[in-house]
């Protein structure tokens, strides 16, 4: 039942859902005006999209480190899938579906990871406390965003998740709103211009100093920059390596 609240609550699930049910209506109705010859013909094809869908999303299971990027590659091919149907029956249909997923694109977003992490929400003056105190745990690993930042949204997935892993009285996880909290971003050599290409931000602290980040401060002089996932930031983070000190209570 989970699930069924979250996708009437959320418009991006919910305005997928209807966009793809409307195809049977459309179905139904192209029954009656269609020939039975293109009708044999949509049916087979049909069924080979149906196919093809269903082998992307058994290889895509596998690979996904989140079930968010697998809801999100899963509906991107069951788009491509309705537009290529769509065109069996009329491109007019075609062209509307294009119309409707590209209005879904720019009023809605799919909703951030809402798992039970252990990440905290900080405000920069509680992290500030935090760091100095020196009354919590010996690590922390904080992430810099912008909430409404679609690249933010995307990467800041994993950080929960990782969070679920790696927490413990040792090494604690925080993200801090760079959106609600802009000024924190000159105190931590955070640069939010241009295309906020130093968004979302990861940096590791140990006693209150700054031990490593990512991306580096020289990361715009490189030709690329691999994508976010938690593999990468526990290598970079040598989180495997602060657990296991964890364990042995070093």
């Amino acid at each position: 039942m989970e699930w069924l609240n979250q996708m009437l609550s959320e418009p991006y699930y919910l305005f997928h859902f209807l966009t793809f049910f409307s195809y049977l209506i459309v179905r139904t109705s192209a029954a009656f005006v269609l020939s039975p010859h293109i009708i044999n013909q949509l049916f087979h094809r049909e069924i080979q999209g149906i196919l093809t869908f269903l082998l992307l999303v058994t290889i895509k299971i596998v690979r996904e480190e989140t079930w968010e990027e697998f809801i999100a590659n899963t509906l991107f091919y069951a788009k491509v899938l309705l537009l290529v149907i769509s065109l069996l029956i009329d491109y007019h249909l075609a062209l509307w579906y294009m119309v409707v997923f590209l209005v879904i694109y720019i009023l809605t977003q799919q909703p951030a990871f809402q798992g039970l992490g252990t990440a905290s929400k900080l405000t920069p003056l509680q992290l500030e406390a935090l760091l100095t105190e020196g009354k919590t745990t010996r690590f922390w690993l904080v992430e810099f965003r912008v909430l409404c930042s679609s690249t933010c949204l995307r990467a800041s997935r994993c950080f929960p998740e990782l969070s679920i892993t790696y927490s413990n009285k040792n090494l604690s996880f925080g993200i801090v709103d760079l959106g609600l909290f802009p000024n924190a971003a000159e105190k931590f050599g955070i640069s939010l211009g241009g295309s906020m290409g130093q968004l979302p931000t990861y940096i590791l602290f140990e006693n209150a100093a700054e031990i490593n980040r990512f991306p580096e401060f020289n990361f715009e002089e490189k030709f690329s920059h691999p994508p976010i996932t938690k593999k990468l930031l526990s290598r970079h983070f040598e989180l495997d390596r602060l657990l296991v000190e964890y364990v042995n209570g070093k």
